[in-house]
This record gives structure tokens, C-alpha cells and sequence, in this order.
């Protein structure tokens, strides 16, 4: 695959051919979200062929892709929040299906981070991208051995990641990540680290206590937030240095959770990035939401490894604001 901008679908032929042999596939989890977008996202799927594998608990997401990669599917649809995509993602990855596929996202889930980057306003837009959207071959991030298409944070925002209930986002959205963060800012240690990033041969180093180590592949976590250029091969890495409560409040992690750059934010680009513990004990890694500890991570990029359906919004190259 290269990284130039893929066409929308094709005839009414290849339309009809793509249909047949059940080859259009629908990974629906009918949990994500407020839970009310069922039959909505059943009647749109009906409507344009796709059959649909509805998940059944955590870990059915990634089974239902490796299926879907080794019955042939050529476009699959994606229904639910950013974990349910993660899921997708690694189960494509285990069955090297990742070049196989097309990935469109209907966005249902509390936060939906990967649709608004890419240009998807609803779930309506969503399969209409998917018929007539374009399609662009962005970077994978893969942290040891496990891909991540957003991103791998470790220190507070991953803790409160973690303790954002199901209960909490249901009453609040994506308001309740914000919350959770400022719960777990009065017991939150901090992290005491080495981490090492590569970009174009150069290597840049820094060490000490820090209150997040933040590793964006289509996230940005300075400035306004938004997207980070999931096109060219690099990582955002963003170190929130340690520093009192309350000027963790004071810059801004009531707003956006370091949405805004700071004088305690350190930030470069890397292709390659090593993150590790100086003080014996694992660090809690999330990615894309999803808990790991290592007391070494690894991580880099596989450049324009997955196709996806975009909407006219996105920009794979955004300026800083």
C-alpha cells in the first residue's frame, strides 16, 4: 500500500460483486455508548448488505476480525467506541490481515477519539464514508508486540482512564474522563523514568519524574489537542513532568487533560521510543484503553498499515493551533 489518497467505491458492478459472499462484514457491540444506537446501526447495515457479528463480551471484537480476515471480508464496519476499534485492530494484526481490509468506523461509544479525528460525525456518516469516503493508509503504533492506532499512555491519565466507570460515563460522557483524572490526582505517585526517542537517526533522552509519559499516533496531547499526522511515520510523545496538585489544575487538566502546553511539558517526534522504569516497579501502560504493565516498553510505527474510510474533514497533515 502506499500513502497516497485512495479512490471512493468503485461501479455499481464492483458494488454489487462487493456484497455478494457476504464480504461486506458489520462488528457491532451493542453495549458502547448510552447502548441506544442498535437498531439504527442494524436498519443502515441491512439497508447496504453487510452482515452483521454482534460482540458478546470483552476480547469478542478481536475474534470476530480474525474471522472476517480468513472469510475474505474486503470491508469491515466497526460499531462501537475506541476500545471496540482497538480490539478490531489487534485481531486484523494476530491474523496479518491488517493490508487485507478496508476499516470504516460508526462511531456509538462515550468518547469516539478515532471517528473525530478521521472526519466521522455520526453513524449515518459513518457508512456513508464507507460507500463513498476516501480512503487513506495511516500508521499503526505497536507498543511491545500489541498495535494501537491512538495512542499509549502511561501515568495519571492512563490511571484514570482505568477508573473511569461504566456508571460515571454514563452519567457524564466523555466529561467523566476529566472527573476520574481529578479524583486520582491526590493519590497519584508519579512515575520515575528513562525514556529514550528516535527520529531520522537522532536520539533524544530524558530522564527523571514525570507525571505522565503521553504517546499519540493519531492523538495530540499539546497545544489544543486534536490530531497528530497519523501519515508520517512518527509518534507524538508528550512528558507531563511531575508538579503539586494543584498546578495540575492550574494548567489545565480540569479543561482537556494537558490540552494545553505548559512550562512542564516536554515534547518530541519518534519513530522508535523506549519508556523505562527507574524504579524497579511496572509501569500501567493504556492503550487505546486497554491496561498493560511493563516495567520496559518499546514501542514504534508501522507506516500506512491500515486502511480506513475518511471523512472530508479529515487532514492528515494538521496545523498546530
Amino acid at each position: 500500500m502506499t500513502d497516497e489518497a485512495r479512490p471512493s467505491a468503485g461501479t455499481a458492478a464492483e458494488e454489487a460483486a462487493s456484497r455478494s459472499g457476504d464480504r461486506r462484514w458489520l462488528v457491532l457491540n451493542p453495549t458502547s455508548g448510552t447502548a441506544d444506537h442498535i437498531d439504527d446501526v442494524r436498519r443502515l447495515a441491512t439497508e447496504r448488505g453487510y452482515r452483521i457479528e454482534e460482540t458478546e463480551g470483552p476480547g469478542h471484537a478481536d475474534e470476530l476480525a480474525q474471522d472476517a480476515v480468513a472469510e475474505d471480508v474486503d470491508r469491515l464496519a466497526v460499531a462501537g467506541g475506541d476500545g471496540t476499534l482497538n480490539e478490531v485492530v489487534r485481531g486484523l494484526d494476530r491474523a496479518n490481515g491488517l493490508d487485507s481490509v478496508t476499516l470504516g468506523v460508526v462511531p456509538t461509544g462515550t468518547a469516539n477519539i478515532f471517528a473525530t479525528n478521521v472526519g466521522i460525525t455520526g453513524i449515518e456518516h459513518g457508512f456513508e464514508m464507507l460507500d463513498r469516503g476516501e480512503r487513506r493508509d495511516i500508521d499503526v503504533g505497536v507498543a511491545g508486540d500489541t498495535p494501537f492506532v491512538m495512542s499509549c499512555i502511561a501515568g495519571l491519565p492512563a490511571d484514570a482512564s482505568v477508573a473511569t466507570s461504566g456508571e460515571l460515563k454514563e452519567r457524564f460522557g466523555s466529561l467523566a474522563f476529566v472527573i476520574a483524572g481529578l479524583q486520582e490526582v491526590a493519590s497519584f505517585d508519579g512515575l520515575d523514568i528513562e525514556l529514550t526517542a528516535v527520529s531520522q537517526g537522532e536520539e533524544t533522552t530524558w530522564q527523571g519524574e514525570a507525571l505522565s509519559a503521553l504517546v499519540g499516533n493519531i492523538r495530540r496531547f499539546t497545544k489544543k489537542g486534536g490530531q497528530a499526522n497519523v501519515e508520517d511515520g512518527l509518534l507524538e510523545v508528550v512528558i507531563i513532568e511531575q508538579m503539586p496538585p494543584s498546578d495540575i489544575i492550574e494548567e489545565g487538566i480540569a479543561h482537556r487533560l494537558f490540552g494545553q502546553d505548559t512550562e512542564h511539558v516536554v515534547h518530541v517526534r519518534a519513530s522508535q521510543l523506549e519508556i523505562d522504569s527507574q524504579s524497579g516497579e511496572p509501569i500501567d501502560f493504556s492503550l487505546d484503553g486497554e491496561l498493560s504493565s511493563h516495567e520496559r516498553l518499546v514501542l514504534h510505527t508501522r507506516p500506512h498499515a491500515l486502511t480506513v474510510c475518511v471523512g472530508p474533514e479529515y487532514d492528515p497533515d494538521p496545523a498546530y493551533e
